[in-house]
């Protein structure tokens, strides 16, 4: 829809400031130089005049320029403020002349195209660097104005918080490409709150990204950038008028007025996965370990053999992204200085396209001692079978004992382990227990306790020695672990009783105040009650994933596939994704997923 615009009319300017402009008399107050005496100036500068006037239409698309005058002396706080949409290869210019910033454009402007200039968090005052609160002036360079527009919210895929300054893009071109060669016909940043406005658009039919552009070129590079993307194609329906209070700039410290404003959109933004295949690093870790990585995941290896080795004697272990591969070889032989690793797998091409390769990979022990002498100091710990016992307080009925090898183990007496508790009257007692090797890292066994864990007792697992022989042919040394539950009465108990699951899968993680840390983790795939327990006092997240693919990991998304980060949403409470965890309490919880996930 184009909508004509009478010479006289100033859409833009927020009716407070022009109040305000009104209001301020040269003769009251001198903003020139700093007051000798009196209060602090704590008022922002206000906009006396814009040339061309907001709504101005025929601009040149040679040599334009807008000039902003305010009340007051100002300067440029952050010349990247000064946003231009659509934007342009180079960003604009400016001058500062008396009491106004003059902006102008290095290429000429678009024909027939309606331009916004927006100087949201560029300006301040000189005197005491208040911030200007933010402006968007409308010109076109045809003989109409664009008046349609759209509002929404971008925010990250994991932890749902608002994204500052993400750049909101429209595109006509509705080939998946565009995005990666074209700048957009329309472009606008998010504010503090991830809150976008797009206005005097034309009436047609878009494609929609944000992006978080590391180096401001308007485009999506998939190395740097983050991405968001709409599912379908978008038209928009709102018409820009006086009365839309989207399109007012809003106090950034006002929480209740910018939490309420209308978002039509929301972008969940991610980081793709490098879709490009090739091998990257390699490094050789010890006498008889080695690892190389990959730029994407998924990794497809045909087949991989050291020279001079049987490929049987190679021990390999992927990462759970598949994009780093652990190497030992399984040989009592003496090892050379270098070891040539030969990897059969799918590497991409100059086309883009996936094609079985073989490469040789040298593999140098920077580390192994070069002299004769040096090699004769070995020390205790280069002779061992290394192992870590770890087991946390918190999570020991969860989680039980973890127990880690430094290199695989070709030898084990898992007979010989001995899981003992001793009560408060010291009375020591054999346990039962169960051990079973992890899924993703053959060199872990989790143990598992074959009784109720009480409150009160220590629980001691020892691995005695000679019990593991690795891969050197060395044996462990004895090695034990002491844990006891949390006796503080201040700690909390959470329980989730969740139902729906309904034969699906999801990840459910314990997050803290922040959303930086995941304390807890359950993956289930029926109804299940978990429990949270030792919580100390405090804030905390629940955070569900729909785990769509049954890997156990929260995957992000894939433009070109058109495939959205895995679908995410927090546990509320009133109006809030934190709860609080009052001490010495026990808290339920009853959560039904085929509604939450509605």
């Amino acid at each position: 829809m184009k909508k004509k615009i009478p010479s006289i009319f100033i859409p833009l300017i927020p009716a407070a400031l022009l109040l305000a402009a009104t209001m301020l008399q040269p003769s009251c107050a001198n903003t020139t130089q700093a007051p000798t005496g009196g209060l602090k100036d704590t008022l922002p500068p206000v906009i006396r005049r814009v040339v061309p006037q907001p709504g101005a239409v025929s601009v040149p698309v040679h040599g334009t320029k807008i000039a902003f005058t305010f009340n007051e002396y100002v300067t440029v706080k952050d010349p990247k403020g000064i946003f231009l949409s659509p934007p342009q290869k180079k960003s604009p210019k400016y001058k500062i002349k008396g009491k106004s910033v003059v902006v102008y454009f290095e290429e000429d402007l678009l024909p027939n195209t309606t331009y916004t200039l927006d100087l949201t968090g560029a300006i301040a005052d000189n005197n005491e660097g208040n911030m200007f609160p933010g402006f968007t002036t409308v010109f076109s360079t045809g003989e109409t104005v664009d008046s349609m527009y759209v509002t929404g919210i971008v925010q990250d895929c994991n932890t749902l918080k608002p994204i500052k300054g993400a750049t909101v893009m429209l595109y006509k071109d509705q080939r998946d490409s565009a995005v990666f060669l074209e700048r957009p016909v329309v472009a606008v940043k998010t504010d503090d709150w991830g809150y976008f406005s797009l206005r005097n658009i034309q009436d047609t039919v878009f494609r929609v990204y944000a992006v978080i552009d590391g180096n401001g070129n308007n485009i999506y590079d998939p190395d740097e950038d983050r991405i968001a993307f709409l599912d379908t194609l978008f038209r928009p329906v709102n018409v820009v008028n006086d009365s839309v209070p989207e399109l007012k700039k809003f106090d950034m410290k006002d929480t209740l007025a910018c939490l309420s404003r209308k978002a039509e959109l929301r972008l969940n933004i991610f980081r793709e996965k490098p879709s490009k295949q090739l091998l990257m690093n390699k490094m050789r870790t010890g006498d008889r370990s080695a690892y190389i990585t990959f730029m994407a995941p998924d990794t497809r290896i045909d087949s991989l053999w050291f020279q001079g080795f049987p490929a049987s004697e190679v021990i390999t272990e992927f990462n759970i992204e598949k994009d780093s591969l652990l190497l030992w070889l399984n040989d009592q032989r003496a090892m050379p200085d270098s070891l040539h690793l030969c990897v059969k797998y799918w590497k991409t091409d100059t086309l883009g396209v996936l094609q079985p390769v073989t490469e040789k990979v040298s593999l140098v022990d920077e580390n192994r001692p070069k002299s004769r002498a040096a090699r004769k100091k070995i020390e205790h710990k280069d002779t061992i079978c290394g192992l870590n016992l770890k087991a946390e307080p918190e999570t020991f009925e969860q989680y039980g004992i973890s127990l880690e090898f430094d290199y695989p183990p070709i030898l084990g007496s898992f007979d010989s382990l001995i899981f003992k508790s001793i009560n408060p009257r010291q009375k020591e007692k054999k346990e039962a227990f169960t051990i079973v090797r992890d899924s993703l890292n053959l060199r872990k066994y989790i143990i598992t306790p074959g009784v109720k864990i009480q409150s009160g007792y220590e629980y001691f697992f020892k691995v005695p020695q000679r019990a593991f022989k690795d891969i050197n042919g060395h044996w462990n040394d004895s090695t034990e672990v002491k844990v006891t539950l949390p006796n503080d009465d201040n700690l909390s108990l959470f329980t989730l009783n969740l139902t729906g699951v309904n034969g699906n899968k999801y990840i459910v993680d314990l997050l803290d105040e922040r959303k930086s840390s995941v304390l807890r983790s359950y993956v289930i795939e029926s109804d299940s009650v978990l429990k949270f327990p030792y919580l100390k006092k405090g804030k905390y997240s629940i955070r569900i994933t729909e785990d769509l693919n049954r890997n156990g990991i929260v995957d992000t998304g894939n433009l070109l596939a058109h495939r959205q980060p895995e679908k995410v949403k927090f546990l509320m409470t009133k109006d809030s994704d934190l709860f609080d965890i009052p001490e010495r309490s026990e808290i339920n919880q009853d959560l039904d997923l085929t509604t939450f996930f509605k």
